[in-house]
């Protein structure tokens, strides 16, 4: 039996090398050198990296490019990352670059990376091996280069701060060929001698193949071992190199590390100034408050005495005598003062126009109560008449004139109102209009 024959299509072939190959080949690193750079009016990139024995077609669409902080261009040996692919169409295999990087940096910046490493785990940035920086140091040294803006931004601190401190400067390159040899050998010098107990390390910014020589394995070691305090101020606030990790104290910029080994004398000035001064002001208190003690010593040794104790009460006697005296001299002055006074006063307001006004007002309040007194009593006479009528009217006296009497018990004089409270042989009083009479009850109904 024959095999059955598969057959592909060009495109099909096409397809599925390009699929195996973007399965088959992780995301990885090439290094080459550009050549054919171009760049579409889409905003893609195309170009070739090459070696010295081949090349390989490379692509770099918009949205990757965009971000590229380098400008490709043809000579330009670099770093890529990215993704192995099939350009169909032509059925030619290319690299898809999705990141882009000089390939110095690159390289630089990888073994600094692993230098870092390296030397953490040896121990060198332990931080139980940093030593403190003397607060005031009898000399500062420098190493750095004699013409760099660095020495002068650190010259200028220094004198501004502390004048009086002297600083050695170990002229060095700070970059270049020689330079890590240069640095060690000052760094050894200023241990070795110990002309200075402090040291700052720096130069000014640059890129990381200017400041290289900082990041040289043999300078870490060499400022590891030195027994004086190290300041690392190399470059600008945003770099770091490996004797940054390694000193004892790391500075952002050169003017940053002087400021931090040198103390500002007019700012201790002016601290000491404070201690003297609070200093005596405590002396003066402890000697106020020991001459005060003193004194009471003496007083209670001298109270011991029967004389000083008379003279003492002598001398209460005279002084309270004295301050009676004087009182009553001010009570005497306060009084003869108070009665010229109230006799100035009572010239001034003389009070017989007082009592005219007083006499105008009474008269005429005596003729206001007069006529009030009329009227009230006018009022009150008839009322009373009125009220007597009334009176009249419903008086029993009214009642007797009609002919009626009135009983009461004879002992008494409660008005009998009921049969009920007679007994027999009892003695009443009857009134009448003009006179009243007895009566004995002989028959009760």
């Amino acid at each position: 039996m024959q095999n059955e024959r598969i057959t592909f299509s060009v495109s099909q072939l096409n397809a599925e090398v390009g699929q195996r190959l973007s399965q088959g080949f992780p995301a990885l690193w090439v290094e080459g050198e550009i050549s054919n750079f171009t760049r579409a009016s889409s905003g893609h990139l195309y170009l070739s990296l090459k070696d010295a024995g081949a090349q390989v077609r490379c692509a770099m669409f918009k949205g990757r490019a965009s971000s590229l902080k380098l400008i490709p261009k043809n000579g330009l040996k670099v770093l890529v990352r990215g993704k192995v692919g099939l350009y169909e169409p032509r059925g030619e295999y290319q690299f898809i670059i999705e990141h882009m990087e000089d390939a110095g940096v690159g390289a630089l910046q990888r073994q600094f990376e692993e230098l870092k490493q390296r030397l953490q785990a040896q121990g060198l940035f332990a931080p139980e091996h940093k030593q403190t920086l003397p607060a005031f140091p009898r000399c500062i040294g420098v190493i750095t280069s004699p013409t760099g803006a660095a020495i002068r931004d650190i010259l200028n601190v220094l004198k501004r701060r502390c004048p009086q401190i002297p600083v050695l400067v170990y002229p060095v390159l700070v970059q270049g060929e020689g330079a890590k040899d240069q640095i060690v050998n000052a760094i050894r010098q200023a241990d070795r001698k110990k002309h200075c107990d402090v040291l700052i390390l720096t130069r000014g910014g640059g890129s990381i193949e200017d400041l290289w020589s900082f990041n040289e394995e043999v300078v870490a070691h060499a400022i590891y071992a030195c027994s004086l305090p190290i300041i690392s101020g190399v470059g600008h606030e945003i770099d770091f190199t490996i004797a940054d990790f390694v000193a004892d104290v790391r500075a952002p910029t050169p003017s940053a590390a002087a400021e931090l080994v040198s103390p500002d004398m007019a700012a201790l000035q002016t601290h000491v100034q404070r201690l003297l001064f609070q200093l005596q002001r405590h002396q003066q208190r402890r000697l106020q408050t020991a001459s005060e003690h003193l004194k009471r010593l003496q007083q209670r040794l001298e109270n011991q005495r029967p004389t000083n104790r008379f003279q003492q009460k002598v001398q209460r006697l005279d002084e309270l005598d004295m301050r009676l005296q004087t009182a009553l001299q001010r009570y005497l002055q306060s009084q003869q003062q108070r009665v010229a006074n109230l006799s100035s006063r009572l010239q001034l307001q003389s009070p017989q126009r007082q009592i005219q006004q007083q006499q105008v007002q009474l008269s005429r309040w005596q003729q206001y109560l007069h006529v009030l007194i009329q009227q009230r009593l006018e009022k009150a006479r008839n009322r009373l008449q009125m009220q007597a009528g009334q009176l009249h009217a419903l008086s029993p006296l009214a009642t007797l004139e009609r002919g009626y009497g009135i009983v009461r018990h004879q002992e008494t004089g409660k008005v009998v109102r009921n049969t009920t409270a007679l007994r027999l042989g009892q003695t009443v009083a009857t009134q009448l209009q003009n006179g009243s009479f007895e009566s004995i009850v002989t028959r009760v109904p």
